[in-house]
């Protein structure tokens, strides 16, 4: 039997639900017509598929009549999706582009490849957590085609202004699209719809879904072009057969998050000021990153001085616990861009480490951690590590 692990990666990758696994197994064995199929067994599995397509609207705060979903293989083609194809459309309006200094790396590859191709990238400063709306009104102007801002950082937490940003967007560029990378906020926070955005990316094995799935809402009377061209579904906008048990698990999972996500936001609230109690009482040293105000609650981001990141994330890895050092995407590469943004030297930042939640955490699970964090300073800070 398999030791009992301690996980508090979260914000990198979820468990599946036994339920949503359930549900995609279903759809594999009993309901693997294709959706396109022009036949009763066909018309079944579009039903689920269309089920799947009101779960994600509903857990954004939107129906059918606001706008639609492209369901996609990952929150990474969802960014992608939206940049290029916000890009494309609006192309002959203007060639600037503005996004935070801190995005996930889908966001900012993206934006760097546009840049290369003619258009002007401006960022946002987002330090301490918070994004500066008076350099955002001061660059966002009628040559500009695109925003985009993540909803909550994946690193820090931070969880941004994003209603004044597109207030900011609608009054200065009217014309220009206003786009959201949610991935770490869909079902997290309250309130997506009140962004009023264009484009808002999302993922599935976020929130207990499988991998291998996303999704992108594009407001109702928003035109991009398509990116893949073959059969014509997903609205013509990502043609090929759609994978039907990853993306109805989703739908499963998002309903699910959604509908319990007042329950989900007290636990997180919860584990979080435990957490920094503990810290505080039995830890010396230890700095914790995200602020109380203005941060998600699922992630912590902590610094421990003089100890790199990546020997505790071994330290304690070995004792079957497992945090991580940042982006999933990123924590493999010499590469401190959004701590270096928010603020952090880089000793202070190859020191950080990111704690995220999900529902089944618990204060039990959090004195297990930061009694092997204690232990681990001692023990490392001993050896010279």
């Amino acid at each position: 039997m398999k030791e009992k692990i301690i996980y508090f990666d979260n914000a990198a990758t979820t468990v599946t639900d036994e339920e949503a696994a359930e549900y995609a197994c279903r759809m594999m064995r009993e309901v693997y017509a294709n959706p396109s199929s022009a036949h009763s067994f066909g018309f079944e599995a579009e039903k689920h598929l269309k089920e799947a397509r009101e779960n994600v609207l509903h857990a954004l705060g939107y129906t059918s009549r606001d706008g639609d979903v492209v369901f996609t293989s990952c929150g990474t083609e969802s960014d992608n999706m939206a940049l290029f194809g916000a890009a494309k459309a609006k192309r002959r309006r203007g060639n600037r582009i503005v996004i935070s200094d801190s995005e996930h790396p889908a966001v900012e590859n993206a934006a760097k490849e546009l840049e290369t191709q003619g258009f002007e990238l401006i960022r946002i400063p987002t330090r301490g957590g918070k994004i500066d709306l008076d350099f955002a009104a001061s660059q966002i102007n009628e040559k500009t085609v695109l925003v985009s801002c993540m909803t909550v950082n994946n690193e820090t937490g931070a969880q941004y202004d994003l209603q004044s940003l597109s207030e900011i967007t609608r009054r200065n560029a009217p014309n220009a699209y206003f786009h959201t990378d949610a991935v770490q906020g869909f079902t997290k926070v309250r309130n997506i719809s009140a962004f009023d955005a264009d484009l808002i990316s999302v993922s599935g094995h976020k929130i207990h879904a499988p991998k291998g799935v996303g999704a992108l809402f594009i407001k109702k009377g928003v035109r991009v072009p398509s990116l893949l061209y073959g059969g014509g579904q997903e609205g013509g906008l990502r043609s090929g057969t759609e994978a039907m048990p990853s993306i109805c698990a989703f739908g499963l999972a998002a309903r699910r998050a959604s509908d319990e996500q007042s329950e989900r936001e007290a636990h997180f609230a919860v584990l979080n000021s435990y957490l920094r109690e503990k810290i505080a009482r039995e830890t010396d040293g230890v700095i914790i990153n995200s602020g109380t105000e203005g941060f998600a609650k699922h992630i912590v981001s902590i610094a421990l001085p003089g100890i790199r990141s990546e020997i505790m994330l071994r330290y304690l890895s070995e004792r079957g616990i497992y945090v991580s050092a940042g982006s999933a995407c990123s924590s493999k590469k010499a590469d401190n861009r959004v701590l270096s943004n928010f603020g952090l030297s880089e000793k202070e930042a190859d020191s950080t480490l990111r704690i995220s939640f999900s529902k089944y955490n618990t204060t039990c699970e959090i004195d297990a951690l930061t009694e092997n964090i204690k232990q681990g300073m001692t023990t490392l800070q001993r050896v010279g590590k």
